[in-house]
């Protein structure tokens, strides 16, 4: 099943993406569930949330997933929706 993470940060929270940028890298690797991710830009070319694309078992991994996300646990968003997917293109 694939499921469209769509995160937006906190205002003011981009130190907190610096930061756990690395884990949160190693985390879309390791997992071994992620097709597709990378960071949503504001106007300006900042990093302002995410999209990663999950291909997991169900709804209730993809939000284990999220909720185990180093940007996650380090309070990054200031919300996420899990979205079902379906690849077209």
């Amino acid at each position: 099943m694939l499921i469209a993470l769509i995160a937006r940060d906190k205002p003011g929270a981009l130190q907190t993406r610096l930061d756990t940028r690395e884990a949160h890298v190693a985390y879309l690797k390791e997992t071994g569930v992620v097709s597709q991710a990378g960071p949503l830009l504001d106007e300006a070319g900042v990093m302002i949330g995410s999209l990663v694309i999950l291909d997991v078992a169900d709804m209730a991994a993809a939000r284990d997933w999220a909720e185990n996300d180093p940007y996650a646990k380090a309070g990054l968003f200031a919300g996420v929706e899990l979205i079902a997917w379906k690849k077209v293109i």
